[in-house]
């Protein structure tokens, strides 16, 4: 691919969409990247996955300190998941460069419609209180002690809220799935891991997505020495996506606090439904895009 200023601009424009989408709900923006490099620029699936991933990680990276600032993540929780998912990003990326880019995008094409189903499920089991004159919202975001459970403010309900993390071993078989699909796919693992943790572990749907915003960058990088080893990685594409990525993912964090859970959810599964559409054309070699 010869790079112009125009595909320059267009690779960064796509890359801040996808950073910002990715910061809102917690997937790091491979789901987006993916697609439009191969569909719109005509490029490899595995030579996206590759670009893909290093955006993952530039994506974590920019949005997941913002998250730990304002109190979202749960520190504890993403550590304890994070070692399944970075096993199975290991596992995904030996195994995805033995997979034909035809099975590639079809198993895309079908993982975006079942986290479609998934996301708009996905709701807030969680207590709410009330904040007293002499407590700040960083005073209430905190983790309990010698527990997962814990606390923030939520600046769109105006309410503090408390929520208690269920079901540990199902979450964390479910973050070693994500992980291989992330090694596999070139995403983050996080259209896994944030229902993951809404649905089946009752975590709020702004801390499962800080909290994945957490891991998604070290899933990345340990599913990325593999494509690398492999010749996957072209530095001319993956930059301008990554400078996009982490442009969009800075913002989106700050517009997160700000925005309903519910439209977040409805959004993103619209976007998820056009695109799992057009990966299905893909594998079945129906020209989309360039």
């Amino acid at each position: 691919m010869i790079l112009s200023i125009p595909l320059i601009i267009a690779l960064a424009v796509a890359g801040a969409l996808a950073g910002l989408l990715g910061a809102l709900v917690g997937i790091g923006g491979g789901l987006i990247v993916v697609p439009v490099l191969v569909l719109g620029f005509g490029v490899d699936i595995k030579i996206a996955i590759a670009s893909s991933l290093i955006a993952v990680v530039a994506s974590s990276t920019a949005s997941g300190s913002v998250y730990i600032g304002k109190g979202l993540t749960n520190l504890r929780l993403g550590m304890l998941l994070e070692v399944a998912t970075t096993i199975g990003g290991i596992t995904g990326g030996l195994i995805a460069v033995y997979i034909s880019p035809t099975v590639i995008s079809a198993l895309f094409a079908i993982l975006m419609m079942v986290t479609c189903v998934l996301i708009l499920k996905t709701k807030d089991p969680v207590k709410r209180t009330t904040m007293t004159e002499f407590q700040s919202a960083s005073e209430l975001a905190k983790e309990d002690v010698g527990k997962l459970s814990g606390s923030y403010y939520d600046p769109y309900l105006k309410e503090n809220i408390h929520y208690d993390v269920k079901n540990v071993p199902l979450g964390s078989f479910l973050s070693f799935f994500a992980g291989v699909l992330s090694g596999l796919l070139g995403v983050g693992g996080g259209f896994i891991k944030v229902p993951a943790m809404a649905l089946g572990m009752k975590v709020p749907m702004k801390v499962a997505a800080a909290t994945s915003n957490l891991m998604i960058g070290v899933t990345a990088i340990s599913s990325l020495f593999v494509y690398f080893a492999r010749g996957y990685v072209q530095p001319i594409i993956a930059a301008p996506v990554a400078l996009g990525v982490v442009g969009g993912a800075l913002y989106g964090t700050s517009l997160a606090q700000k925005v309903s859970p519910k439209l977040l959810r409805k959004i993103f599964a619209a976007i998820l439904v056009i695109v799992a559409v057009q990966m299905v054309f893909k594998a079945l070699g129906v020209s989309v895009g360039r």
